[in-house]
C-alpha cells in the first residue's frame, strides 16, 4: 500500500513552478502597485498637528465648559441626553404591544413570522440613515434626533422582549388559572413580575446605547452635541474639543455608573 502511494506521488504532474512562477508574478504587481502609493509627511508639519490636538484635549476650553448658556457644552449634554431618554422611552412604548404579537408562544405562528419580520427589518437600517430620512421630513433639530433614537431603539427592545415573553413560566399561569384568577390577574401576578426586571435592564441598556448614539446623530444635525464637536474639529479648535469630550466622559461615566447599580438592583430583586 506504501509502495502504491509512493508510485502515484513520483506519477503526479510537477506544479511547483508554476506556483514559484505564478508567486514571482504576485510580487511583482505588489511592488509595482506600491510604487503609486505617497505617504505622507510624517515630520515636521505632521508631528506639530499631532501636538496641538493632544495639548488641546488635555487643556479643555474651561470657558466652554462651565458656560450654561445654550452654547455651553452643559446644554448640549443635557440636549443629548433628552433626545436618548425619550427616544428609549417612545421605542421602549412601542416595542411592547409588537413583541407580544411577535411572540410565537402567545399568537398564532403566521402573524408572529409577520411582525417579526417587520422588527428585523426595523432593525437592519442604520441609524445614520433614519436620522438623513428624519432631518429632511421635520428639519434638523434634537425632534429628528429624538424621532431616530425612538425608532432605532424599537428594533432592538421588540426583539430581546420577544425572547423574554417567549421564555416564559407557563407552570405559574397555569397554576393561577387553577386557582380560579381571571386574565387581569394573571398578568397581573404572573406575566408582569416576571418580565418587568427584564424589561427594565434591556431598556437602561439602550438608553446607554443610545447616549452614545446619539451624540454621533449631531455630526448630521439631528440635535445633541454631535455638531459642535464636529465643527469645532473641522476648523482646529482642540481646546474646544477637549471641554466636549471631557464633558462626555463625565456624562457617561455618571450614566453608567447609575445604570449599573439599577440593573444589579434588579437582577437581584431587591
Amino acid at each position: 500500500m506504501n509502495r502504491s502511494v509512493f508510485e502515484k506521488y513520483r506519477e503526479a504532474p510537477k506544479t511547483w513552478y508554476i506556483k514559484l512562477v505564478l508567486a514571482l508574478i504576485t510580487a511583482a504587481l505588489i511592488a509595482w502597485s506600491s510604487s503609486a502609493l505617497k505617504g505622507g509627511a510624517a515630520e515636521g508639519h505632521g508631528w506639530s498637528i499631532a501636538g496641538r490636538i493632544i495639548s488641546g484635549i488635555f487643556h479643555p476650553d474651561t470657558e466652554l465648559l462651565f458656560d450654561l448658556t445654550k452654547s455651553g457644552v452643559a446644554y448640549l449634554l443635557l440636549e443629548t441626553m433628552c433626545i436618548a431618554f425619550l427616544g428609549t422611552l417612545v421605542g421602549a412604548v412601542f416595542s411592547i404591544p409588537l413583541s407580544f404579537l411577535s411572540a410565537t408562544n402567545l399568537v398564532p405562528k403566521p402573524i408572529a413570522v409577520v411582525v417579526h419580520g417587520c422588527i428585523m427589518a426595523i432593525r437592519t437600517i442604520p441609524a445614520f440613515v433614519y436620522g438623513l430620512m428624519f432631518i429632511r421630513v421635520t428639519g434638523p433639530g434634537p425632534f429628528a434626533g429624538l424621532m431616530t433614537m425612538s425608532v432605532c431603539s424599537i428594533g432592538m427592545v421588540s426583539k430581546m422582549f420577544t425572547e423574554y415573553i417567549e421564555g416564559l413560566d407557563k407552570r405559574i399561569l397555569e397554576s393561577l388559572d387553577a386557582a380560579g384568577c381571571n386574565a387581569f390577574q394573571k398578568i397581573r401576578y404572573g406575566i408582569i413580575p416576571q418580565l418587568f426586571p427584564d424589561f427594565m435592564s434591556t431598556i437602561i441598556y439602550r438608553f446607554d446605547m443610545n447616549l452614545r448614539d446619539a451624540t454621533v446623530l449631531g455630526l448630521v444635525g439631528a440635535g445633541g452635541i454631535g455638531a459642535p464637536l464636529i465643527f469645532a474639529m473641522s476648523s482646529y479648535r482642540w481646546n474646544e474639543v477637549g471641554a466636549i469630550l471631557a464633558g462626555l466622559i463625565v456624562l457617561i461615566f455618571i450614566i453608567e455608573v447609575l445604570s449599573t447599580k439599577i440593573r444589579v438592583k434588579l437582577a437581584r430583586g431587591q
